[in-house]
């Protein structure tokens, strides 16, 4: 099993990690900076500038100097207004990267491809006063949908990089890329911290500004408690709590006293009718249920119900992941809860849970459900 928590980190590398303010003031002042989850020696980081910024030569710079793909994270709002589909309808890459299909300026550029030609396909993209007449498909630069919510919600480079430009009080919108070296492969902490002190840029990490952001913004608000009994474990603690990106609510059970030092056994379960209520899809529909006898069980635990906004009932191609990867609502509830250590009730140990750091919370091991023996 593996978790995204920060693993050993020389003293040297942990100082070349600039506060989360100064990477938000050089991004104000057109600065390029570097991006990783934590400070971790096997990261991977992405180059960044705040697109407003994102002229010829930051372009050239990255294609020359970062070598990865080059990209254009927006705002779900701004990518609605340009009416940019979704590259793939289910996502099922790794890491749900958001991308929308590649575009072009429809005016004034050549072949696209050139340094000068994407700058202007960014500046067009990012105009306010633009709409999808600006803007040609396919083309040479890549769009990333941010989840609303911002890193709170996913702890992606794509959300991380909307959120620091927004943060800035420019555009909310970047450019990224990641950081190869010359062999190819991808460069890690060691390599990004001699990249940074060659080039005079700082290092921030995105457990940095989930935390910066978690002091000053809260997306849950707890809206409901009452004590309820369910033909699955008995009574239950029953609280509700409310995200403010999305007006939904979503459902925390508490078995037993969960305020003692000890991991809590606990559950996150997205909620999918199909799955849960018809035995639909790929996923068992006994999760459930069987999660809330273990934690009774056990005597101590929660489990965490996430309710989708504007869920399909059903899709018969719908083959991708149920499980909450983008764990920031989740994180905040238990934060709110007052949990440190979870031990996680999942037959898919090997899920990486990005940010939990950022929080106060680890995973400290799991637990199978359906095969689990009572």
């Amino acid at each position: 099993m593996s978790y995204e928590t920060p693993g050993p980190v020389e003293a040297e590398l942990r100082d070349a990690i600039s506060p989360i303010e100064d990477i938000i003031e050089d991004a104000r002042k057109g600065k390029m900076y570097i991006l990783v989850d934590h400070e971790d020696r096997e990261n991977e980081g992405d180059l960044i500038i705040a697109a407003e910024f994102a002229d010829a030569a930051a372009i050239n710079f990255m294609a020359t100097h970062g070598r990865g793909l080059i990209c254009l994270p927006m705002t779900a709002e701004r990518i609605d207004r340009l009416g940019l589909p979704m590259m793939a309808v289910n996502n099922s890459s790794r890491h749900e990267t958001a991308f929308t299909v590649s575009i072009e300026a429809r005016e004034g550029v050549s072949t696209g491809i050139s340094a000068g030609d994407r700058a202007l396909t960014v500046a067009a993209a990012i105009n306010e006063q633009n709409t999808m007449t600006a803007i040609a498909t396919p083309g040479h630069v890549f769009p990333l949908r941010a989840k609303r919510g911002g890193v709170l919600v996913r702890a992606g480079h794509t959300e991380a990089a909307v959120d620091i430009s927004r943060l800035a009080g420019l555009n909310p919108s970047a450019v990224i890329c990641e950081i190869m070296k010359e062999d190819g492969t991808m460069a890690r902490l060691p390599d990004l911290v001699a990249f940074a002190k060659t080039h005079d840029m700082k290092i921030g990490t995105i457990s940095d500004l989930i935390s910066y952001r978690t002091k000053n913004d809260n997306l849950v608000d707890e809206t409901g408690h009452s004590t309820v009994t369910s033909e699955y474990g008995g009574d239950w603690d029953m609280r509700l709590f409310t995200d403010q990106t999305h007006g939904v609510e979503h459902v925390v059970l508490i078995k037993g006293d969960i305020t003692t030092p000890e991991p809590v056994l606990t559950r996150t379960h997205a909620l999918h009718e199909a799955s849960d209520l018809l035995g639909l899809g790929p996923k068992p529909a006994g999760e459930l249920p069987r999660a809330m006898e273990l934690i009774a069980a056990e005597g101590r635990g929660i489990v965490c119900l996430f309710r989708q906004p504007r869920n399909a009932l059903y899709a018969a191609e719908d083959d991708g992941p149920r499980t909450i990867k983008q764990t920031g609502l989740g994180a905040q509830i238990l934060n709110k809860l007052g949990v440190e250590e979870l031990i996680l009730l999942t037959d898919s140990p090997q899920t990486k849970y990005l940010g939990l750091d950022a929080y106060g919370l680890s995973i400290v091991g799991t637990r199978p459900i359906l095969t689990s023996e009572t």
